[in-house]
C-alpha cells in the first residue's frame, strides 16, 4: 500500500466520523482506567452497564479500596474474568495511592507496572485520556491492519509499530479509534460488509464479500 492510499484511507474515515470517541462511558482519567481493564475479553456495552452502578458508588482510587474486593465483584460480576479484575483494581487503586498520589500517570512504563494494565491498555488511556498519539492495537485493528494492508504485521506490537511509521502525523492522533471503530462495525472478522465500505477501493483484501 502506497503512502497516498493510506492517506486517502484515513481522509475517508476522517471524513466519515470528524470527532471518533471511546464507545466506553467514563468522566475521568481514571474511570477510563477501570474501564479498559474491564474491557478485556468484554464488550464495552456489558461494561458501561456495569461502571454504570459502580461509579455512583465508588470513582476515586480511595473510594474503591473503601469499597473492597467483594463488593466491588458485586458491581462487575457480569463481566467475565470480574473476580480477577476485581483483584487487580483494588491492586492498581492501592499503587495509585501509594505512589502516584491517586493520578493516573502518564507514562507508558508506569501505567504497566499497574496490576492488569498490559500495553495495549497502557495505550488506550495515553490516547484517550492525554491526548497522546499513540495506537492501541486490539484484535480488531490486528485485523484491519493486516486484511487492508495498511500495516501488516505478524503480532500486534509488530502491527502497532508499523502504523506508528506509516500513519500520517495528522491522523495520528484519532487513528486509533477510526480503526477500531471500523473493525468493529464494517471489517468484521467473519464477514466484512465489504459492499458498504468507505475505503473498499483502497483494500488490498483479496476475499472481499458482494
Amino acid at each position: 500500500m502506497t503512502p497516498q492510499q493510506r492517506a486517502e484511507i484515513f481522509t475517508r474515515l476522517r471524513a466519515a466520523n470528524p470527532a471518533p470517541r471511546s464507545e466506553l462511558v467514563y468522566a475521568s482519567p481514571f474511570e477510563l482506567l477501570v474501564s479498559v481493564v474491564l474491557s478485556a475479553q468484554a464488550t464495552d456495552k456489558s461494561v458501561n452497564l456495569a461502571t454504570a452502578g459502580l461509579f455512583k458508588t465508588a470513582n476515586t482510587p480511595a473510594a474503591i479500596v473503601g469499597l473492597g474486593r467483594k463488593r466491588l465483584e458485586r458491581h462487575i460480576k457480569r463481566i467475565g474474568l470480574y473476580r480477577t479484575k476485581a483483584k487487580n483494581i483494588v491492586a492498581t487503586c492501592k499503587l495509585l495511592l501509594e505512589k502516584h498520589g491517586g493520578e493516573v500517570p502518564r507514562t507508558r512504563e508506569a501505567l504497566q507496572s499497574l496490576p492488569g494494565v498490559g500495553r495495549k491498555t497502557a495505550n488506550v488511556i495515553l490516547n484517550t485520556a492525554f491526548g497522546q498519539p499513540t495506537i492501541a492495537v486490539d484484535t480488531h485493528i490486528f485485523r484491519v491492519a493486516n486484511r487492508t494492508g495498511i500495516a501488516p504485521g505478524k503480532d500486534v506490537v509488530a502491527v502497532e509499530e508499523k502504523l506508528l511509521k506509516v500513519v500520517p502525523d495528522e491522523f495520528r492522533l484519532d487513528a486509533h479509534h477510526w480503526l477500531i471503530l471500523h473493525g468493529r462495525y464494517v471489517c468484521k472478522a467473519r464477514k466484512p460488509e465489504c459492499p458498504t465500505c468507505l475505503i473498499r477501493d483502497l483494500c488490498g483484501y483479496q476475499l472481499k464479500t458482494a
